[in-house]
Formats: C-alpha cells, structure tokens, sequence
C-alpha cells in the first residue's frame, strides 16, 4: 500500500466513525485535529484515534490499552489481538460513555 491508498481508507474509516457516532445518539462529541480523531465522553473520558502514516496503521488509545491496526482483508484489523477496528471502538465506546454505544 501506498501513502495515496493509506490516506484514502483512512479517511473512509474515519469518516464511517463519524457517521455512526452521529447515527447512535450517544452523547459523543468529537474533533479531528490534523491526523487526530478525538472522541470525548460525557464522563470527560477520551478515545484518541490517528494514523500513523509511515507504519500505514491507525492507533487507538483509551483507558483499555493502545492499540495498532493495519488493513488487511478489506478491513483494518488490530495487529495483536486480530480485532477489527469499528467493533472494537464501539466496545470501548460503551466503556467510556457507560451506555451501550452501536451503530
């Protein structure tokens, strides 16, 4: 994969976190600050999600740990646990707002 491509599922994944915070009514705000996703919790808690452009991953911190995704398969999975992003964030979503978080 190229920087072109990286950017481009990144942007994708990104964007589809956005839409489905917005779709799940959950009192989730959001930010994003140059390569940095920021999703904070009525709680004042955060989830930190960026990319990593020359490991072409995107890196999740929250208070469960950190974690490092690659694209593989048509999907960005965790590099240790095997996790597929979007289902791990809405784990840790619910975590952090206290509330069960889908979309």
């Amino acid at each position: 994969m190229n920087d072109t491509e990286f950017h481009k599922l990144a942007d994708e994944v990104l964007m589809s976190i956005e839409e489905g915070i917005d779709e799940s009514g959950a009192d989730i705000e959001y930010e994003t600050t140059g390569n940095v996703l920021t999703l904070e919790f009525e709680n004042r808690s955060q989830i930190v999600i960026n990319r990593q452009e020359p490991l072409h991953e995107i890196w999740v911190a929250s208070k469960s740990g950190g974690y490092h995704f690659k694209y593989q398969d048509g999907e960005w999975h965790c590099t240790r646990s095997g996790a597929e992003l979007v289902s791990l964030l809405k784990q840790e979503c619910s975590l952090h707002a206290e509330e069960p978080v889908n979309w």
